[in-house]
């Protein structure tokens, strides 16, 4: 099955015509949209929008922008055939989601519908008429440059995602350390995230020495099952010279059967990517040529940040994949609450999950 990406949006959206007003496709909100300009590979938009009935005219509109954040957060929310509902995606913020939702649905793999919705009361159970939704069908694609609707048979619930929770105590040098609490408690949630993640997969997980002291379950994540206590422990790190050494403060490490490592993982939340890069290289250096991933996990709005700085020449041997926090908690609820494990699934669906930076 197809991923869409930001830079498909944003490719669709440049080849619709620019002399052209677009209409919204929600048939109460009046006004038109002119695209003014789209910016390869992911955005961000230039556009005009202006509502006549108001006496606003194209001249005198003013020109506003969508950012590639935001592309990047409309495109995730999409599977082939699935309907998605710009505001449910937004959560009723971002301004000019309609204006995004709009001029996706005249590219041709777009259309518009209305999925039935599923209400559930006390158990009574009925599909009602539902809400706008944008669906991508790549294999019915329609005239560029104009809206259609799709009739479609689906019904769809609107009880809102799980959200994901986690049960921590930071360790007193975190908790007097020079930086926002909230935003240490982040990257230590995070890192707890994927050493959970990893004791689902049949991994084991080395985090960063430093953030051993941490407390998760009423006990420091240094006696937690499944945790690696040393790197002088494993076969695929001790033998070569200053491998141990690099790999101390990197944030996570997920080994396997003390032959194989799945994963090198940087959690960058604070600190900045380049810091990260740093530290993996290194890592990289000291070890021979091991199969494994090197890894950003980085919050969804760093991921242009994330792209550019993986992509210097210095780093590029890394071949860096990005592992969004939105997609780590998504995996962490499938194991949690799907209880997947290292024998239901293989490697190749951690995949899923990541993005290649360079392709």
């Amino acid at each position: 099955m197809q991923k869409l990406t930001a830079a498909n949006l944003v490719s669709a959206i440049r080849q619709l015509p620019r002399n052209q007003n677009y209409n919204y496709i929600n048939p109460e909100t009046k006004g038109y949209i002119r695209i003014v300009d789209v910016k390869l590979p992911e955005g961000g938009i230039t556009f005009k929008r202006w509502n006549t009935s108001k006496g606003e005219t194209m001249d005198t509109a003013k020109i506003c922008s969508i950012s590639s954040n935001a592309i990047w957060r409309y495109a995730n929310a999409f599977s082939e055939n699935q309907p998605v509902n710009a505001d449910r995606v937004f959560g009723g913020s971002f301004n000019y989601r309609s204006v995004l939702e709009s001029l996706v649905a005249h590219t041709p793999e777009f259309y518009f519908c209305y999925p039935g919705r599923i209400e559930d009361i006390a158990g009574n159970v009925k599909v009602k008429n539902g809400h706008k939704h944008l669906i991508w069908i790549p294999s019915e694609p329609h005239r560029n440059g104009v809206s259609a609707r799709k009739e479609t048979n689906i019904a769809i619930s609107e009880i809102p995602a799980q959200s994901v929770s986690y049960d921590l105590v930071l360790p007193p040098a975190l908790e007097c350390a020079e930086i926002d609490i909230n935003t240490a408690r982040r990257h230590t949630q995070i890192q707890i995230a994927l050493y959970l993640i990893g004791r689902h997969l049949g991994f084991r997980t080395w985090i960063a020495q430093n953030d051993k002291g941490i407390i998760y379950n009423g006990q420091p994540l240094i006696e937690q099952n499944g945790i690696v206590k040393t790197l002088r422990d494993e076969p695929t790190v001790y033998p070569y010279e200053g491998a141990v050494q690099a790999g101390l403060y990197i944030d996570c490490i997920w080994f396997q059967n003390h032959k194989l490592m799945p994963a090198v993982m940087e959690v960058e939340h604070t600190t900045g990517v380049t810091r990260g890069l740093a530290r993996m290289l290194s890592f990289y250096t000291a070890i021979p040529r091991f199969p494994t991933r090197y890894v950003i996990v980085a919050s969804d709005d760093d991921r242009q940040h994330v792209i550019r700085e993986s992509s210097r020449d210095i780093f590029k041997p890394l071949n860096i994949l990005y592992f969004p926090y939105s997609a780590v908690e998504e995996l962490y609820y499938l194991c949690e609450k799907r209880n997947l494990n290292g024998q239901s699934i293989n490697e190749n669906f951690l995949d899923c999950f990541m993005t290649r930076v360079l392709c």
